[in-house]
């Protein structure tokens, strides 16, 4: 398959369908948070390092977790009953999206993909209410937490991170049980972790992921802070 070239006065992209056996479909464009939704509403995110070229992504298989499939660990029951941790949804998303990037800075030894103007792109979707943050709280400090971007019935996850033991998953967990219950239909995970296959996530063909989002297409969004799902 051809790698396609984004110039910057456009959002279009090539169809995700014509992504390289890597996943790999396309380079350049920029982080323009309308660029940036475009390519979520077709399959596609950004990936790349500091200093690197923009890189777009469309993987094959997808992995993904159907909020009806999600496994609870036994032993993840006392962290809810015993109520461990409190979870928010939006309270603090520059301090989640800011966590993420120090974890994958420590883990890589001084690189991230969470680079500086991805930071700022995804802080701007977030103000225009299609980004959101699970914040997870243990004594008043941010004990865990995740991110993502939100379209239709689809969840994009995007980074997840934990100071403390299995905070993230209580915030993961929360997260799915409450899209649930507002009929979203999936979780996209992006690519297979064993984190995220213990949790119930599995792969599935592009072809099916993208038919999945065209349907989405036609669904309302709910923007704005997500405070409301938690609480409401």
């Amino acid at each position: 398959m051809p790698l396609f070239w984004l110039p910057e006065n456009s959002v279009d992209f090539p169809p995700a369908s014509m992504a390289r056996k890597d996943g790999l479909l396309a380079v350049g464009g920029d982080l323009d948070p309308a660029r940036v939704l475009h390519a979520y509403e077709q399959g596609i995110f950004p990936w790349f390092g500091e200093g690197d070229p923009y890189l777009w992504w469309s993987p094959d298989p997808r992995f993904v977790l159907f909020p009806s499939e999600l496994k609870v660990a036994k032993s993840m029951r006392p962290y809810f009953n015993q109520q461990k941790f409190s979870v928010s949804f939006d309270r603090d998303f520059l301090s989640v999206i800011q966590a993420c990037q120090e974890t994958r800075l420590d883990e890589a030894g001084g690189g991230t993909w969470i680079t500086e103007e991805m930071v700022q792109s995804y802080y701007a979707l977030h103000k225009q209410g299609f980004a959101h943050s699970v914040e997870v709280w243990q004594d008043g400090l941010l004990a865990g937490g995740l991110y993502g971007v939100s379209l239709g019935s689809v969840f994009f996850g995007e980074s997840m991170f934990s100071k403390v033991s299995n905070a993230s998953k209580v915030g993961f967990i929360t997260l799915v049980r409450v899209l649930e219950t507002k009929g979203f239909d999936l979780i996209d995970c992006q690519q297979e972790t064993p984190h995220l296959a213990s949790l119930g996530a599995r792969a599935v063909p592009r072809k099916t992921f993208l038919r999945i989002l065209e349907e989405n297409r036609e669904k309302e969004t709910i923007t704005g802070n997500w405070d409301c799902l938690l609480n409401g």
